[in-house]
């Protein structure tokens, strides 16, 4: 296992282990976990991610801390309709929309994300490359940290 894929195992571990909470560097931030499937091995795959809201919509960058490529997740993403992503202690299933650089949404979209995640600034310091943004909106709940007497809860919040 790479450096990138043990430090991403403690994250998602201690995700899932204080209801969404995580410490260090995202201390305060909202993150989220995405699960996609590989677009050439066909494995689950799961990528902690920090966010920002668009009204209910959650914004995800692939900045890959500023690397020269798109991150893989972006591409599996793409070749997806839909995806389930893990806030909180929910658990959704979300449609997918990646937003190019050159979409005229982008704009709006990558200052909402950049804004919540300064060190986007960083990121951008290292590449020529526009990152593209995610906007995953969610479609149904899969299960979430409450009973089912909860169920009407459930459903409202995604109206």
């Amino acid at each position: 296992m790479n450096e990138v894929n043990e430090v991403n195992e403690r994250i998602i571990l201690q995700f899932r282990s204080q209801g969404g909470i995580v410490g260090g560097p995202f201390e305060g931030k909202h993150l989220l976990l995405l699960h996609t499937v590989g677009r050439r091995t066909g494995q689950q795959r799961v990528n902690p991610l920090v966010y920002a809201a668009d009204g209910e919509d959650f914004l995800v960058c692939g900045s890959s801390r500023g690397a020269e490529e798109d991150p893989a997740w972006v591409g599996n993403v793409a070749a997806m309709s839909e995806v389930t992503i893990e806030v909180g202690e929910r658990v959704l299933r979300a449609t997918p929309t990646v937003v190019p650089p050159t979409s005229p949404e982008w704009e709006r979209l990558y200052g909402i994300w950049s804004e919540y995640w300064p060190s986007s600034a960083e990121y951008e310091a290292k590449t020529s490359r526009k990152f593209p943004i995610v906007r995953l909106e969610p479609v149904a709940v899969v299960a979430d940290g409450r009973s089912d007497d909860d169920e009407g809860e459930r459903t409202a919040a995604l109206s």
